[in-house]
Protein backbone atom coordinates (compact mmCIF):
# COMPACT_ATOMS: atom_id res chain seq x y z
CA UNK A 1 0.00 0.00 0.00
CA UNK A 2 1.29 3.44 -0.92
CA UNK A 3 1.72 5.49 2.28
CA UNK A 4 -0.25 8.37 0.77
CA UNK A 5 -3.38 6.20 0.92
CA UNK A 6 -3.02 5.27 4.60
CA UNK A 7 -4.86 8.26 6.13
CA UNK A 8 -7.88 7.63 3.91
CA UNK A 9 -7.89 3.92 4.77
CA UNK A 10 -7.74 4.77 8.47
CA UNK A 11 -10.70 7.12 8.04
CA UNK A 12 -12.79 4.83 5.81
CA UNK A 13 -12.49 1.50 7.60
CA UNK A 14 -9.86 1.79 10.30
CA UNK A 15 -8.41 -1.49 9.09
CA UNK A 16 -5.63 -2.73 6.82
CA UNK A 17 -3.48 -5.84 6.45
CA UNK A 18 0.22 -5.67 7.38
CA UNK A 19 2.57 -8.02 5.52
CA UNK A 20 6.37 -8.43 5.50
CA UNK A 21 6.41 -7.22 9.10
CA UNK A 22 9.42 -9.26 10.20
CA UNK A 23 7.71 -11.46 12.80
CA UNK A 24 8.38 -15.03 11.69
CA UNK A 25 5.53 -17.40 10.93
CA UNK A 26 7.19 -19.96 13.22
CA UNK A 27 7.04 -17.58 16.17
CA UNK A 28 3.42 -16.62 15.47
CA UNK A 29 2.41 -20.27 15.28
CA UNK A 30 4.27 -21.04 18.51
CA UNK A 31 2.38 -18.22 20.23
CA UNK A 32 -0.91 -19.87 19.22
CA UNK A 33 0.34 -23.28 20.38
CA UNK A 34 1.32 -21.89 23.79
CA UNK A 35 -1.89 -19.87 24.00
CA UNK A 36 -4.01 -22.98 23.41
CA UNK A 37 -2.05 -24.84 26.08
CA UNK A 38 -2.85 -22.18 28.64
CA UNK A 39 -6.54 -21.93 27.79
CA UNK A 40 -6.73 -25.73 27.87
CA UNK A 41 -5.73 -25.80 31.54
CA UNK A 42 -8.39 -26.49 34.21
CA UNK A 43 -10.28 -23.36 35.21
CA UNK A 44 -8.92 -23.69 38.75
CA UNK A 45 -5.36 -23.27 37.41
CA UNK A 46 -6.26 -20.32 35.21
CA UNK A 47 -8.06 -18.56 38.05
CA UNK A 48 -4.82 -18.54 40.06
CA UNK A 49 -3.67 -15.91 37.55
CA UNK A 50 -6.86 -13.84 37.58
CA UNK A 51 -6.41 -10.37 36.09
CA UNK A 52 -5.23 -7.87 38.71
CA UNK A 53 -5.68 -4.12 39.17
CA UNK A 54 -2.87 -3.54 36.65
CA UNK A 55 -4.87 -5.44 34.02
CA UNK A 56 -2.34 -8.27 33.86
CA UNK A 57 -3.39 -11.91 33.83
CA UNK A 58 -6.38 -14.09 33.06
CA UNK A 59 -9.81 -12.81 32.06
CA UNK A 60 -12.48 -15.56 32.26
CA UNK A 61 -15.57 -16.09 30.13
CA UNK A 62 -18.16 -13.29 30.42
CA UNK A 63 -15.66 -11.03 32.23
CA UNK A 64 -15.69 -8.29 29.59
CA UNK A 65 -18.73 -6.48 28.21
CA UNK A 66 -17.69 -4.54 25.12
CA UNK A 67 -21.14 -3.43 24.00
CA UNK A 68 -23.32 -3.06 27.11
CA UNK A 69 -26.14 -1.36 25.22
CA UNK A 70 -26.78 -4.49 23.16
CA UNK A 71 -25.40 -7.38 25.24
CA UNK A 72 -27.33 -9.42 27.79
CA UNK A 73 -24.14 -10.99 29.18
CA UNK A 74 -20.39 -10.64 28.93
CA UNK A 75 -18.35 -11.77 25.93
CA UNK A 76 -18.14 -15.49 25.18
CA UNK A 77 -14.35 -15.39 25.29
CA UNK A 78 -11.37 -15.82 27.59
CA UNK A 79 -8.35 -13.56 27.56
CA UNK A 80 -4.86 -13.22 28.97
CA UNK A 81 -3.21 -9.80 29.30
CA UNK A 82 0.54 -9.19 29.16
CA UNK A 83 2.23 -5.79 29.26
CA UNK A 84 5.70 -4.32 29.37
CA UNK A 85 7.49 -6.00 32.28
CA UNK A 86 8.08 -3.37 35.00
CA UNK A 87 9.55 -4.48 38.37
CA UNK A 88 7.66 -3.57 41.55
CA UNK A 89 10.52 -1.30 42.71
CA UNK A 90 10.49 0.70 39.44
CA UNK A 91 8.82 4.15 39.85
CA UNK A 92 6.71 3.40 36.76
CA UNK A 93 5.05 0.55 38.67
CA UNK A 94 3.13 3.17 40.64
CA UNK A 95 1.24 4.15 37.47
CA UNK A 96 -1.93 2.45 36.21
CA UNK A 97 -1.27 -0.32 33.65
CA UNK A 98 2.43 -0.63 34.61
CA UNK A 99 3.97 -3.32 36.78
CA UNK A 100 5.15 -6.93 36.74
CA UNK A 101 3.26 -9.44 34.65
CA UNK A 102 1.56 -12.56 35.96
CA UNK A 103 3.13 -15.72 34.52
CA UNK A 104 2.07 -19.37 34.55
CA UNK A 105 4.40 -21.69 36.44
CA UNK A 106 7.28 -23.06 34.35
CA UNK A 107 6.41 -26.42 35.82
CA UNK A 108 3.09 -26.26 33.97
CA UNK A 109 4.06 -24.30 30.83
CA UNK A 110 7.83 -24.42 30.48
CA UNK A 111 8.44 -21.98 27.60
CA UNK A 112 5.28 -19.89 27.88
CA UNK A 113 6.85 -16.76 29.31
CA UNK A 114 9.84 -16.64 26.94
CA UNK A 115 7.57 -17.16 23.93
CA UNK A 116 5.19 -14.38 24.94
CA UNK A 117 7.94 -11.93 25.87
CA UNK A 118 9.66 -12.48 22.52
CA UNK A 119 6.42 -12.00 20.60
CA UNK A 120 5.43 -8.96 22.68
CA UNK A 121 8.75 -7.28 21.91
CA UNK A 122 8.62 -8.01 18.18
CA UNK A 123 4.96 -7.00 17.84
CA UNK A 124 5.69 -3.71 19.61
CA UNK A 125 8.47 -3.01 17.11
CA UNK A 126 6.02 -3.63 14.26
CA UNK A 127 3.50 -1.25 15.83
CA UNK A 128 6.14 1.48 16.05
CA UNK A 129 7.10 1.00 12.40
CA UNK A 130 3.44 1.23 11.34
CA UNK A 131 2.97 4.46 13.30
CA UNK A 132 6.05 5.93 11.58
CA UNK A 133 4.55 5.15 8.18
CA UNK A 134 1.29 6.78 9.28
CA UNK A 135 3.25 9.85 10.43
CA UNK A 136 4.94 10.13 7.02
CA UNK A 137 1.55 9.79 5.30
CA UNK A 138 0.32 12.71 7.41
CA UNK A 139 3.31 14.84 6.34
CA UNK A 140 4.75 14.66 9.86
CA UNK A 141 8.25 13.75 10.94
CA UNK A 142 8.70 9.97 10.87
CA UNK A 143 9.51 9.88 14.59
CA UNK A 144 6.59 12.14 15.55
CA UNK A 145 4.88 9.42 17.59
CA UNK A 146 8.13 8.21 19.21
CA UNK A 147 8.23 11.22 21.50
CA UNK A 148 8.41 10.91 25.27
CA UNK A 149 4.74 11.66 25.82
CA UNK A 150 3.43 9.25 23.18
CA UNK A 151 5.23 5.98 22.34
CA UNK A 152 8.57 6.15 24.10
CA UNK A 153 7.15 4.20 27.06
CA UNK A 154 3.87 2.73 25.80
CA UNK A 155 1.41 0.63 27.79
CA UNK A 156 1.60 -1.95 24.95
CA UNK A 157 -0.87 -4.63 25.98
CA UNK A 158 -0.62 -8.10 24.42
CA UNK A 159 -4.01 -9.77 24.78
CA UNK A 160 -4.42 -13.45 23.95
CA UNK A 161 -8.03 -14.30 23.15
CA UNK A 162 -9.81 -17.65 23.08
CA UNK A 163 -13.41 -18.05 21.97
CA UNK A 164 -15.28 -21.17 22.97
CA UNK A 165 -16.72 -21.70 19.50
CA UNK A 166 -20.22 -20.89 20.71
CA UNK A 167 -22.49 -19.31 18.14
CA UNK A 168 -23.23 -15.60 18.50
CA UNK A 169 -26.86 -14.56 18.44
CA UNK A 170 -26.86 -10.78 17.90
CA UNK A 171 -30.68 -10.65 17.87
CA UNK A 172 -30.58 -12.12 21.39
CA UNK A 173 -27.74 -9.92 22.58
CA UNK A 174 -25.19 -12.78 22.70
CA UNK A 175 -21.73 -12.15 21.22
CA UNK A 176 -18.29 -13.73 21.17
CA UNK A 177 -17.07 -10.15 21.40
CA UNK A 178 -19.43 -7.20 21.35
CA UNK A 179 -19.10 -4.39 18.81
CA UNK A 180 -16.50 -1.85 19.89
CA UNK A 181 -13.79 0.56 18.88
CA UNK A 182 -10.41 -0.16 20.43
CA UNK A 183 -9.19 2.36 22.99
CA UNK A 184 -5.48 2.27 22.12
CA UNK A 185 -3.45 4.08 19.49
CA UNK A 186 -3.22 1.04 17.21
CA UNK A 187 -4.15 -2.65 17.38
CA UNK A 188 -2.30 -5.46 15.62
CA UNK A 189 -4.50 -8.53 15.32
CA UNK A 190 -2.94 -11.92 14.50
CA UNK A 191 -5.26 -14.89 13.97
CA UNK A 192 -4.86 -18.65 13.77
CA UNK A 193 -6.78 -18.84 10.49
CA UNK A 194 -10.27 -18.99 11.97
CA UNK A 195 -12.59 -16.42 10.40
CA UNK A 196 -14.17 -14.38 13.19
CA UNK A 197 -13.36 -10.69 12.75
CA UNK A 198 -15.83 -8.21 11.26
CA UNK A 199 -15.61 -4.47 10.62
CA UNK A 200 -18.28 -1.81 10.22
CA UNK A 201 -17.18 1.07 7.99
CA UNK A 202 -19.95 3.42 9.14
CA UNK A 203 -21.23 2.86 12.67
CA UNK A 204 -23.76 5.69 12.36
CA UNK A 205 -25.75 4.06 9.53
CA UNK A 206 -28.87 2.12 10.60
CA UNK A 207 -28.93 -0.79 10.23
CA UNK A 208 -25.19 -1.24 10.44
CA UNK A 209 -23.45 -3.23 7.73
CA UNK A 210 -20.79 -5.65 8.93
CA UNK A 211 -18.14 -7.13 6.62
CA UNK A 212 -16.17 -10.32 7.29
CA UNK A 213 -12.39 -9.88 7.42
CA UNK A 214 -10.77 -13.01 6.07
CA UNK A 215 -7.56 -14.12 7.81
CA UNK A 216 -4.45 -14.13 5.62
CA UNK A 217 -1.48 -16.26 6.62
CA UNK A 218 1.47 -14.09 7.56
Amino acid sequence: MNPIHWPQVCLDSGFFYVANHGVSQDLMEEVFVQSRRFFGLPLSEKMKLLRNEKHRGYSPLFDQVLNPANQISGDYKEGYHIGVEVPEDDPRAQKPHFGPNLWPSEGILSIWRQTMEKFHSQALNVAKIVTRIIAIALDLEANCFDKQEILSKPIANLCLLHCEGLVSYPSKGIYGAGAHSDFGFITLSATDGVSSLQICKNKDVKPQTWEDVQPLKG
